[in-house]
């Protein structure tokens, strides 16, 4: 069987932890900052671990970063 291919775009976007979550970058955050609430901005900073529904589509993309 050949190798299954990583998907380039999600190897940029997402990062596995130690216990095999994923860690994701904070949606909403590119552009229209003024509409945003301060509290949003400040919430919105770093990292952030996906949910288990998200978190498989991830793993699909990238079946050997586990």
């Amino acid at each position: 069987m050949p190798k299954m291919k990583t998907k380039s775009a999600a190897k940029k976007r997402f990062s596995f932890t130690a216990s095999g979550r994923v860690k994701a970058g904070v949606a909403g955050k590119r552009h229209g900052m003024i509409k945003r609430s301060t509290k949003f901005i400040r919430q919105a900073t770093g990292t952030m671990i996906l949910s288990d529904a998200d978190e498989g589509i991830v793993k699909k993309y990238m079946p050997y970063n586990r």
